[in-house]
């Protein structure tokens, strides 16, 4: 077992950078058998993709929904791949007019699949175009301004729609309601992430030993990305530092040489807990107020740091604010006060 070590490095970020994109686009399983974790989730896809298929026709629109890097985006690639369907890609930012959306749904063919990531970001004129789109697969599109303007319809070959979102609150009634099957993703287990990495060691030519493949699973957050992410980091190291093998050695090398401890856990996230127990004794502390303590906007606290921590127990939200708990006090090395055993 080494030492953890604490400080600032954004490798364990779970969102998507884009010299991710190759490399997770290599790694991807292409099959739903292939596609290690979320079992409920995975069967129950399975099961309406063998359904659609007896009836001939193109799956209901589905939104797969929880924290980044957990297999939204592999899970649609994989769906078109079962339906036999080409994907096209986009998100919901890159969709600004109806005349974008427009071209992407009139260049659909049956039974392809459109994914949108981050399908929350969607504005509500476009929102409203989907409406019809994905109940009636038509395209209602307004011609003309004032009395002249008029509505001409085209009709849309039967697509599949796939949303990915981490902010499912942030998704309005009506689009909601329109998605046949919603799926949750939730954090995988350190075995499968072992498993993960197992198997993307061997795509990616590299030996492993099951020590190593152990501890990066522990650093990994739970999280598919950012377990590849370091195993390609340690894979580097093995090819510079060592003989090209990933052991605990190697392992450890890469962590230190990273600074990432040994919970996967970043200058920031040990700055949330720092603050709170240092600079405001451990009293409850609300959102905004730690935001402008550490520097960081509350949406990426709440967000991105904050659903790692709770899970870890490290942090707990009370109707008052946030507070560490006894676990984070030993993580950092800091004596726990007698008097939180009342407080907590």
């Amino acid at each position: 077992m080494f030492k953890c070590l604490y400080v600032y490095m954004k490798i364990t970020d779970s969102k998507e950078k884009k010299e991710d994109l190759n490399f997770e686009s290599s790694l991807r399983p292409k099959h739903l058998d292939d596609f290690v974790g979320q079992e409920k989730v995975k069967n129950n896809i399975n099961i309406s993709i063998e359904a659609a298929k007896k009836r001939n026709e193109a799956i209901e629109h589905i939104l797969f929904h929880g924290p980044s890097g957990l297999g939204k985006t592999t899970l649609a690639n994989m769906i078109a791949n079962e339906m036999g369907g080409n994907l096209k890609t986009t998100s919901g930012p890159a969709i600004e007019k109806v005349g974008d959306l427009g071209a992407i749904l009139t260049n659909m063919e049956e039974g392809d699949v459109l994914f949108i990531d981050e399908i929350h970001r969607l504005n509500k004129l476009i929102e409203e175009v989907m409406y019809p789109a994905m109940e009636d697969y038509v395209l209602d599109i307004i011609v003309g301004k004032g009395p002249s303007a008029r509505t001409i319809r085209l009709d849309l070959p039967k697509f599949t729609l796939i949303g990915a979102t981490t902010r499912i609150d942030l998704i309005s009634s009506p689009l909601l309601n329109r998605f046949g099957i919603a799926h949750r993703l939730d954090y995988y287990t350190n075995s499968e992430i072992e498993k993960i990495i197992m198997r993307s060691s061997k795509i990616l030519g590299v030996k492993i030993n099951k020590a190593a493949a152990e501890k990066i699973a522990t650093s990994s957050r739970q999280t598919p990305r950012i377990a590849n992410r370091l195993l390609k980091r340690a894979r580097d190291f093995a090819q510079v530092k060592g003989n090209g093998i990933i052991d605990e050695s190697i392992v450890k090398k890469t962590f230190e040489h990273l600074e990432i401890d040994c919970y996967g856990l970043e200058r920031t996230d040990r700055k949330i807990l720092e603050v709170i127990i240092k600079k405001f004794n451990n009293n409850p502390v609300g959102l905004s107020t730690l935001s402008a303590s550490i520097s960081e906007n509350d949406d990426t606290i709440e967000y991105v740091y904050e659903p790692y921590l709770l899970k870890l127990g490290f942090l707990i939200k009370t109707p008052r604010g946030r507070k560490a708990t006894k676990l984070a006090y030993e993580h950092l090395e800091i004596e726990w006060p007698e008097e939180q055993n009342t407080l907590l």
